[in-house]
């Protein structure tokens, strides 16, 4: 029986998924979001809030056993001063995994996992979109005019950058390389060259 065995061995040698894990965790709060199978973000998830936890103790014993796990000084020190004070009124629960569906090439069903509280996200000020006031006849004209001005220009400047044949270029070149050359005089019949020797 498989009683206090706690985690999922996820098919790999301890090393292996150790190794894995650090990575998965170094990516994760360096991104705040990343898709993995459902198992795989099972397991990140208990990591990753673990290292969160540290930086919420932000002592130097905290930061040193958080850089033991994390691959990057950069992430670890964004963990302590951007990511911890984001979660210190929550005591836990800082990631959230949302499923997402299966994999096309092996049907693994594969999940969403992301901090709870992103640095991108703005509260949201009311219900629904708001709807664009209509502008006024002179200010969208104004618009259309200072927007067609700038597309003329760039089809002048299309137009005079828009490359040639290659026989046309190719003809050109040599006309520019080559000096300009005097007229053959013009070559009398042998004929007559025989007569006057």
């Amino acid at each position: 029986m498989r009683h206090r065995k706690a985690g999922r061995k996820l098919g790999r040698t301890t090393s292996h998924k150790n190794a894995m894990l650090r990575n998965m965790v170094t990516s994760f709060l360096k991104d705040e979001k990343i898709v993995t199978t459902d198992a795989k973000a099972k397991e990140l998830r208990s990591v990753a809030e673990k290292m969160i936890t540290l930086g919420k103790r932000g002592n130097l014993h905290a930061r040193r056993q958080a850089l033991s796990f994390i691959r990057d000084k950069k992430i670890a020190k964004k963990v302590f001063e951007e990511i911890s004070p984001r979660f210190s009124e929550r005591a836990g629960g800082y990631t959230r995994i949302v499923k997402i569906g299966n994999r096309e090439g092996d049907n693994a069903p594969v999940s969403l996992i992301e901090l709870v509280a992103r640095a991108e996200e703005k509260p949201k000020k009311g219900k629904g979109k708001e709807k664009a006031k209509p502008e006024s006849k002179t200010k969208a004209a104004a618009k259309t005019k200072k927007a067609a001005k700038p597309k003329a220009e760039a089809k002048e400047k299309k137009a005079e950058a828009k490359p040639k044949s290659k026989a046309k270029a190719k003809t050109e070149e040599k006309e520019k390389t080559q000096p300009a050359t005097k007229p053959k005089a013009e070559a009398k019949p042998k004929t007559e060259e025989k007569k006057e020797a």
